[in-house]
């Protein structure tokens, strides 16, 4: 055979080989760290970053649950609340690359979104309420060990902190339905601009790409996203420590994080900087406020695909809160609340830009 025969047969191979790998790389083109500064007008952006495929545990051992409710942990032994996050931790699979908010939703962000739109959010809605700090709450031997009462004159705008709010601080206040209604609206705006991905939209993660991206890439099931020891914590996250309360000379009366983090009830976001941003560069993926995803709640455990049910909607939340205790704040703890339209002062969210789900 001649050479000039064997290069014509080798050629379709070659170009089918560089075919493949250049559609495989206009698919995916992103890298691990990539960053994106989505522009919301009014000189507000919102910044998310890539989060590559990969694996990782879902759920607690039992020696996690036996700490997170020991004396340092601090959670209330004898409830169910430990078995949520199922009996021992399991791999799942994240297979579809997507972008994430560095941090929670903030003030300034949601804010701009109610300036182009007229939103009106579920708390804000006739007969609607959220979840609040009581300001007359007392500390004593018998006061309740969660003081949040339901009031029907605040929302996001006042969620009752006592201080004024920030753009910087994470929104709060804050339902499902608000959160998918921000993502609506975002994934509009930009496809309008012409600036959306194709084939992508602006949602809430999954529950899976939660926890995934919660972990930092760690394929090892830890307490939280730096390791187990939650003395390595200090500096990196927002939890019931050793901080006064507003106008108070006391602090949070339950197990705390043996330092100050300088704030008695919410951070602003990305507020510890470095310190306080996992192995994929996410900030407070732990305290702060609960983060609110698409999923809703199965008592059993987490899921791989989304969960979604079409009655009694129960959003899972994930992360933990300023005001909860270390054990409450770890990257397998899950919750589900009342309902798709249920604020509270201690619940904010985190966008995805990803392929649709649900």
């Amino acid at each position: 055979m001649k050479i000039s025969n064997v290069i014509y047969l080798l050629l379709p191979v070659v170009m089918l080989s560089l075919a493949v790998t250049k559609t495989t790389q206009a698919a995916d083109p992103s890298a691990k760290g990539d960053s994106k500064q989505i522009d919301l007008g009014e000189e507000v952006s919102l910044e998310v970053l890539y989060i590559p495929p990969g694996k990782f545990m879902m759920g607690s051992t039992p020696e996690e649950k036996a700490w997170a409710t020991g004396i340092e942990g601090g959670a209330t032994p004898g409830t169910t609340r430990e078995s949520y996050e199922g009996e021992m931790p399991r791999p799942m699979q994240v297979k579809d690359g997507f972008w994430m908010g560095r941090t929670e939703v903030s003030v300034g962000q949601f804010k701009r979104f109610v300036a182009e739109t007229g939103y009106v959010s579920d708390a804000e809605k006739p007969g609607g309420e959220t979840q609040v700090f009581d300001p007359n709450w007392k500390i004593t031997a018998k006061a309740p060990p969660h003081p949040w009462i339901s009031v029907k004159d605040k929302s996001w705008r006042d969620p009752g902190f006592g201080f004024p709010l920030r753009d910087c601080y994470p929104v709060v206040c804050v339902s499902w339905n608000d959160g998918r209604a921000f993502c609506k609206w975002l994934t509009e705006r930009e496809k309008k601009a012409g600036r959306l991905p194709d084939g992508l939209v602006y949602r809430l993660p999954t529950e899976a790409e939660w926890a995934y991206a919660c972990r930092g890439g760690s394929t090892e099931s830890h307490y939280f996203w730096w390791g187990d020891d939650l003395r390595d914590g200090e500096g990196r996250l927002n939890i019931s420590a050793v901080d006064f309360l507003p106008g108070r000379n006391k602090i949070w009366p339950l197990a705390n994080a043996p330092w100050s983090d300088g704030f008695a009830f919410v951070s602003p976001v990305d507020q510890y900087g470095e310190m306080g941003r996992n192995g994929f560069g996410l900030a407070d993926m732990c305290g702060g406020v609960w983060e609110i995803v698409l999923d809703h709640f199965d008592p059993k455990g987490g899921h791989e695909e989304v969960y979604l049910v079409e009655q009694n909607r129960r959003p899972v939340c994930r992360g933990g809160n300023y005001f909860d205790v270390p054990g409450n704040a770890r990257c397998a703890v899950r919750l589900g609340l009342k309902s798709d339209y249920y604020s509270d002062s201690r619940d904010g969210f985190r966008i995805c830009l990803g392929v649709p789900r649900g």
